[in-house]
């Protein structure tokens, strides 16, 4: 084939995986997946090696689905593989670190050949135990566990394993249904691969995937040969569960190749903030590629270079039987530990400390206990993806609400109210919270969350930053912290399961990004800009960024009279 013809087919592949992924957020039930595109989707060869993956997605699931079809081609065997087949797993560390993440693999064949794989991962809102959180004191507490096994056998579906599912979890239509959408969204990609091996002539993918894992292999390299040969170490302290974690990062740029390390980090800690090391490798490989290599498209080859090790028994390589629920948590802080390093080797390429982890609740609703329910209560789980605010960049603003690193979508109120009894009360960009610089932090969320009438509910919290806000790079000033507490006065902390009774609401307030750069020398036509926007109150524009008191009056009243914003 000719290198024109590979790249065509290189495309087409990714193309492939990028239906293949839109196929699951049209067909899914979980609100996780269909709003938030908490996803992942890619095709491999007969090796399990990764060949591409679909744009739609989060780090944490590619990157760490790129492991798993090693893991199913070692559990499953070859030989044993037949068409129709399709297997399935939630295996923390097999899979992609949490049991709320299923991942289904389907072999696929061409002329009775094995010539592939295709798998895809989906976080589901619900796997039974003690539900989504860190409350579990062990893995076994945090719900259904399903080992690298088949889903359907020759096209049959294996009813037992549906009905135990079914009778493990709380929300087993739209559980069964996420399965299923998983399984015939590889089968789109399958159909896709076939057409396309059909029109080239390909008996096998011998001689793309080549092509693509010897290209991204070279020009990754290549990149990173470009970097000076330098050793840097980072450092960040976050919240933990019931005392701080401490993150550490020894950073080494080498010939061929980027170690990353992860020594004196803190130790596994007792509740379900834990992370194995597959998914520590999965945002250490990211931030490390973002920064070196952005444009080379994510593969085997392309993250092979990126070399990721961390302590067994540390929080970043937490080992069975560990709770691991949130891994979430600490494993989205890992890009700006690694980037506290980078920035002291490559200055002025990375962004200042954003919100790191995902502001998410989940609310489970029931019948109020305390009066009479209203006769239509229902009892619901409902999960909600949310942002605080990116990190200022070298030369450009934070983004406000956007979620860096995971790349989730934040959900709709109006699909998050669809999902359950759940009332969002309010959901608007938080002033001031991102912090002062050269650029601006992106600004964090204000959100109320309540109840229908009749309605109580558990609000489970899964938040970072209360403690240990995001900090400024090159001189800029720290995001805002998160807070949290109920409407009735009573304090509430930033994970764990608290009830909340009827009528009551949590108040929340998401963290913003950190500045980058002095204060000093923020352009003053863009603080003007942001206090008519409303992003920096009056009071900020004077105290922090040195407009006159008069002139901030002026801009006010150009507001009011819609002259400016």
């Amino acid at each position: 084939m000719s290198t024109v013809a590979n790249q065509v087919m290189w495309n087409r592949l990714i193309s492939i995986v990028e239906e293949q992924a839109q196929a699951l957020v049209r067909t899914a039930f979980s609100t996780s997946v269909r709003e938030a595109g908490d996803l992942s989707a890619g095709v491999y060869d007969v090796r399990g090696q990764m060949l591409a993956q679909a744009v739609t997605g989060t780090p944490g699931h590619v990157n760490a689905m790129a492991d798993a079809v090693a893991h199913f081609i070692r559990r499953i065997g070859v030989k044993t593989m037949a068409e129709g087949d399709v297997y399935i797993t939630n295996d923390p560390w097999e899979g992609t670190g949490h049991l709320h993440d299923i991942t289904v693999v389907t072999p696929s064949f061409h002329k009775g050949q094995l010539v592939g794989f295709f798998a895809c991962t989906a976080h589901i809102v619900d796997i039974g135990g003690r539900g989504f959180g860190a409350d579990a004191a062990s893995v076994y507490e945090e719900g259904l566990y399903l080992p690298i096994m088949r889903l359907m056998d020759r096209g049959t579906v294996d009813e037992t394993l549906i009905r135990i599912i079914r009778g493990n979890v709380r929300e087993p239509d739209q559980l069964v249904g996420d399965i299923y959408a998983l399984a015939t969204c590889n089968e789109i990609g399958h159909r896709r691969l076939i057409e396309m091996m059909t029109e080239f002539g390909l008996a096998d993918l011998e001689g793309i995937g080549g092509f693509i894992l010897e290209n991204s292999r070279r020009a990754t390299i290549e990149r990173i040969n470009a970097l000076p040969r330098a050793k840097a170490e980072g450092a960040m302290r976050i919240d933990g569960f019931d005392a701080p974690i401490d993150l550490h990062v020894q950073l080494s740029l080498e010939e061929d190749r980027v170690v990353c390390t992860f020594d004196g980090t803190s130790p596994v800690d007792k509740k379900g903030i834990n992370v194995p090391l597959v998914y520590t490798k999965a945002y250490a490989c990211y931030a490390l590629k973002c920064a070196i290599a952005p444009e080379i498209p994510n593969n085997a080859a392309s993250l092979a270079p990126f070399e990721i090790a961390a302590p067994e028994g540390s929080i970043l390589n937490a080992v069975h039987p560990a709770p691991v629920a949130l891994r979430h948590v600490i494993g989205h802080m890992v890009p700006d530990t690694v980037y506290d390093a980078l920035d002291k080797i490559l200055p002025g390429v990375v962004p200042a400390e954003g919100a790191g982890t995902l502001c998410n609740f989940q609310v489970s609703l029931r019948p109020r206990s305390d009066g009479v329910p209203a006769p239509d209560a229902v009892r619901s789980e409902v999960l909600t993806f949310n942002s605080g605010g990116s990190g200022a960049r070298p030369t450009l603003d934070g983004m406000s609400a956007t979620a860096f690193p995971s790349g989730v979508m934040t959900m709709p109120i109006e699909a998050t109210e669809h999902a359950g009894p759940v009332i969002i009360w309010r959901k608007e960009l938080r002033p001031d919270s991102g912090g002062a610089g050269q650029y601006r932090g992106g600004l964090g969320q204000f959100m109320e969350v309540g109840a229908q009438e009749g309605h109580e509910f558990d609000f489970q919290a899964m938040f970072d930053r209360v403690d240990h806000p995001a900090r400024g790079r090159q001189g800029g000033a720290p995001g805002a912290a998160t807070t949290i507490a109920r409407s009735d006065g009573a304090a509430m902390r930033g994970k764990g399961k608290q009830s909340v009774p009827h009528g009551a609401r949590v108040m929340l307030a998401f963290p913003g990004g950190a500045g980058y750069g002095a204060v000093a020398d923020r352009d003053k036509n863009l603080v003007r800009r942001d206090v008519a926007r409303g992003y920096v109150s009056p009071d900020a524009a004077v105290s922090d960024y040195g407009l006159s008191a008069k002139e901030v009056a002026d801009i006010m009243a150009a507001v009011a009279r819609g002259e400016a914003g």
